[in-house]
């Protein structure tokens, strides 16, 4: 019979819309539950014959079915529907309800919705902050025009629907960010007679979990990679192209030797199928036999390093654009120093150095002058006490320590080491 909004029952059904979607007891639900309810309401409470919710996948490129009631098959096969394209699709782009009284091909892309003989289709927005995360729409098998209120109304519950999604999504995001963070960064770092390494990462208090990483990893011919990056970006997004890049350079330090040619496969990949994950990357490769660095940047601040017996510097090496910037750059060039016996070398990310209210160049001299060849782990706690200390960092902190042990033995030669500041 529809929603009766004459004869003065209007504003007795737009009291139990309003009675149904600020019921206490929804908000113990999960998600999937509280949607699995509200279609059932909406159902009723609209008199129509389906009710289905579509959520945006994680790339908001695709509405995806996840509940409904009458349509039981566009959530069991799976059914997506690209935005801009048919009735759903049309409501996301235009974030404007659309209301069809003609159901066929010619309107909609999902052939069950004609299929299932509907005759009438009322579709809204679900908006939150600003942004779509899906679409609610009802449905129709006897000829109908939607009124208004009866927009208006079905707008209230879509609001509604749209705040528990995004709350549901960013706490499932920032979980999934978490646990793809936890898996991808090293546990318990390499050791060996020579060489020790520490390492920090803190998540950005305002950031949240983001692409922050490190990595070490042995190489064929006793040689150690290191890798410091940061995908710009956070959440679920940055971390999963921080995955894919940490994985796809791994593969790559097997096949090449020179880190500045591992950063240009890097960024050939990054650019041609991410698309939109720029990363800035510190990677070198020790020779643990003969103390000799290779270092190669790609965006990415400098690091340190810090010899018995002499002022710590910055390592001088050539400064190429970010991973994935969109030029697919070749021809970048890597830096090639020697480590000597007790020295030190840290490899950090942004987040450690910069603050808002504080110039980067002081901090950056800080930073230089707070690290010394002691232990790593040592520096690490000295370098987070004097940059971090008791305030809570706005953005992800990587630091990465390596130092060549036996200090007490003569120095190597070494390559002369060219103080600069990035």
């Amino acid at each position: 019979m529809g929603l009766a909004m004459g004869g003065g029952r209007g504003p007795d059904v737009r009291l139990r819309v309003l009675e149904a979607i600020t019921d206490t007891a929804l908000r113990d639900l999960d998600l999937d539950k509280l949607f699995e309810v509200m279609v059932w309401r909406v159902r009723e409470l609209f008199a129509v014959d389906t009710a289905t919710i579509l959520l945006l996948d994680v790339r908001g490129e695709q509405l995806v079915a996840k509940a409904t009631s009458g349509l039981e098959e566009e959530v069991f096969q799976g059914v997506r529907i690209p935005v801009g394209t048919g009735f759903a699709g049309r409501v996301a782009r235009e974030r404007e309800p659309v209301a069809l009284d003609h159901v066929d091909e010619s309107t909609v892309v999902n052939p069950l919705l004609w299929e299932r003989g509907l005759r009438a289709l009322l579709g809204v927005p679900m908006v939150t902050q600003g942004e779509v995360v899906g679409v609610l729409h009802v449905g129709s098998t006897t000829p109908r025009r939607f009124a208004d209120e009866e927009v208006d109304l079905l707008q209230l519950v879509a609001d509604r629907l749209a705040m528990a999604a995004h709350t549901h999504r960013s706490r499932s995001e920032r979980a999934a960010a978490a646990m793809l963070q936890d898996s991808l960064l090293p546990g318990l770092l390499p050791t060996s007679p020579d060489w020790d390494l520490a390492a920090r990462y803190v998540t950005g208090a305002e950031s949240g979990v983001g692409g922050d990483w490190y990595d070490v990893f042995d190489l064929p011919g006793g040689r150690i990679g290191l890798v410091v990056g940061d995908v710009a970006g956070n959440g679920l997004a940055a971390a999963i192209v921080m995955g894919r890049l940490r994985s796809a350079l791994r593969a790559y330090a097997l096949e090449f030797t020179d880190p500045a040619e591992v950063l240009g496969k890097l960024d050939r990949k990054a650019t041609h199928f991410a698309g939109h994950g720029m990363a800035t990357v510190a990677y070198a490769v020790v020779e643990t036999a003969t103390g000799r660095m290779d270092l190669a940047l790609a965006g990415h601040l400098p690091p340190l390093i810090a010899v018995p017996g002499r002022e710590t510097a910055f390592v001088d090496a050539p400064l190429g654009p970010p991973v994935g910037y969109g030029l697919a750059i070749t021809g970048r060039r890597s830096a090639r120093a020697d480590i000597p016996f007790g020295a030190l070398i840290a490899f950090y990310t942004d987040g450690l150095v910069e603050r808002r209210e504080l110039d980067l160049d002081s901090r950056l001299e800080t930073l230089r002058r707070v690290v010394t060849p002691v232990s790593p782990e040592r520096a690490c706690v000295r370098i987070m006490a004097a940059l971090v200390g008791d305030r809570p960092a706005t953005d992800d902190i990587t630091l990465l320590a390596i130092r060549h042990k036996h200090a007490s033995e003569p120095d190597r030669a070494a390559a002369p080491w060219i103080t600069s500041t990035p």
